[in-house]
């Protein structure tokens, strides 16, 4: 008897097919159903409104207004971009955007450049750093934000922008038309030499670029004698993931975890392993973090802790362990929807906790850590002792809120008095460097280096005091118990903003970090032989101030 042609065995064969067939399409289209139903309701909703509502009402907006409200409801990091705004936002991460290359900056109702970048066409035009915007194609622009200012300048390559130049070698306003081009977004802000031995890395967020930017630099240090860097990351909220793992994965030997993410589709979870091919896995590194280094900041120092790579500094990390998506939409916005969580090596998700529908709670949290002292005490940071984890080497890290530092680093509040506070919130500070430089730019742009520039500038005291009698012209007067207080603070932050006008950011960092308790703090850690794979150290080790 041949299988095939017996009844007896096909025949119940093919009911139970049909039958597991029938399930699979029932399913299918219960939860089309559901859906539909629900689209159904929401389009009788905004119908009814549509003819029925005692006023006119524009749908479309309505519909603008209601899916944010919607995501707001899922997790903090779920949102909504309008279709007008996606472009910026995707410029901002892909490294370059359209436009002129200067940087301004707002003083009294006026924009004033501060800096140009190289080879752009603002600087083949001849703009110079000090000139004023005026008009931006024959319209004052006087009184608008920068924001707005910044979206009339920018534009598609290859189209026009005019410009009206107030400048103080004229007493005409200059005219410029200048042709818009591709203009890099360098997320590097800065790398130097901070000793010898010692490459300084400053990077301000995680875009397309980062990786070829920070290679690039750890290269260029190397071959200037770096056997140890440190990579700043304070202040970085994140970016692609990917430029994460990329930049981990030069610090790590071969087969050694970077990051892991689960989510509730199986497509959604991933592993990522070092490869040996990065080309600084003897290097020493210290990692400076704090509460606003988030997401990919913390996939990068969340590696580098838990392997026992290296040695990280500063402040508790914001704690954003959510894995977003971005998808468009059939009018060109997009949703970014968490997807997955992500992992680091030892199994912790450092995503602090939140609230469905509570983003004024989540948004605070960092505040909260201020009140309860934890930026200025260790003792004050808030471990969750039920998620317990062990790095490489067998330390203790906790999940549920962030990458806690190896070595604790106070908020620096030397120097601040009520004076102080109301200089800066008038903004005196910025426009009295800004007025400073541009009086003496001539003399100042001779300047070769930093050690030259300083050279050039006068002494503390006598800067302070210039300063004083501008604040004191400005609306602040002269209460010296609390101006010598802050006395130093004002000459450093005075001569920062001097050096930024003149010779740029890496400068300005380079000038800063000498009284940067962090990168210092950094830098005795590398000296003591910390950073160094494998590396022994005890959580919570205080830096000395």
């Amino acid at each position: 008897m041949r299988i095939k042609n017996n009844p007896v065995i096909w025949f119940p064969l093919i009911i139970a097919i049909s039958i597991v067939f029938g399930i699979f399409i029932g399913n299918h289209v219960s939860t089309k159903k559901f859906i539909l139903d629900k689209d159904r309701k929401i389009n009788t909703v905004l119908n009814f409104i549509e003819s029925e509502y005692v006023d006119t009402v524009d749908i479309k907006e309505l519909v603008e207004l209601a899916i944010p409200q919607l995501i707001s409801n899922l997790d903090p990091h779920s949102y909504y971009i309008p279709a007008k705004d996606v472009k910026a936002v995707t410029d901002d991460l892909n490294g370059s955007i359209s436009g002129i290359g200067i940087t301004f900056t707002m003083m009294n109702d006026s924009a004033h450049v501060i800096e140009i970048i190289p080879n752009g066409p603002a600087e083949k035009a001849g703009l110079m750093p000090g000139d004023r915007i005026v008009t931006v194609n024959d319209s004052t622009i006087v009184g608008m934000t920068s924001d707005k200012i910044q979206s009339l300048i920018r534009g598609m390559k290859d189209t026009k922008v005019k410009l009206g130049i107030k400048r103080s070698t004229s007493k005409k306003l200059l005219p410029y038309e200048i042709t818009r081009g591709d203009i890099p977004i360098n997320t590097v802000d800065a790398s130097y030499m901070i000793d010898k031995r010692t490459g300084y890395i400053k990077v301000n967020k995680f875009g397309r670029n980062t990786y070829d930017e920070f290679l690039n630099a750890l290269n260029l240090l190397k071959n200037e004698g770096a056997t140890r860097y440190i990579v700043d990351l304070r202040g970085n909220a994140g970016g692609y993931m990917e430029m994460a793992t990329l930049m981990v994965n030069e610090f790590l030997s071969k087969g050694e975890l970077i990051v892991y993410t689960l989510g509730r589709d199986p497509k959604e979870n991933l592993q990522v392993w070092s490869d040996n091919h990065g080309s600084f896995h003897d290097a020493q590194i210290a990692v400076v973090i704090d509460e606003y280094s988030a997401s990919a900041s913390e996939i990068f120092a969340g590696a580098i802790q838990d392997n026992d790579r290296g040695i990280i500094i500063g402040r508790r990390s914001f704690g954003k362990g959510l894995v977003q998506k971005q998808t468009y939409l059939p009018d060109s916005s997009a949703i970014r929807l968490t997807t997955a969580r992500y992992y680091t090596p030892s199994g912790r998700c450092v995503q602090k906790d939140y609230k469905k529908g509570d983003d004024e709670s989540y948004s605070l949290e960092v505040y909260n850590r201020y009140e309860h002292g934890e930026l200025y005490n260790a003792d004050s940071i808030r471990v969750d002792k039920s998620k317990i984890y062990k790095t490489m080497n067998g330390r203790t890290v906790y999940g549920g809120g962030g990458i806690i530092p190896d070595i604790f680093v106070p908020n620096d509040t030397s120097g601040i008095s009520s004076y102080y506070i109301a200089v800066f919130n008038k903004g005196l500070l910025h426009s009295f460097a800004f007025r400073y430089t541009d009086i003496n730019r001539q003399q100042l742009s001779k300047a070769k280096d930093l050690r030259h520039l300083l050279r050039m500038l006068p002494s503390d005291d006598a800067l302070t005091y210039d300063f004083i009698t501008y604040a004191k012209e400005n609306g602040v007067p002269i209460r010296w118990y609390y101006i010598s207080q802050s006395r130093k603070l004002l000459a450093r932050q005075l001569k920062a903003l001097i050096v930024r006008d003149i010779l740029g950011m890496e400068a300005q960092y380079e000038f800063s970090n000498r009284t940067d308790n962090a990168v210092q703090a950094a830098l005795k850690a590398l000296n003591e032989g910390e950073g160094r794979f494998p590396v022994t150290i005890e959580l919570h080790k205080k830096a000395d101030k």
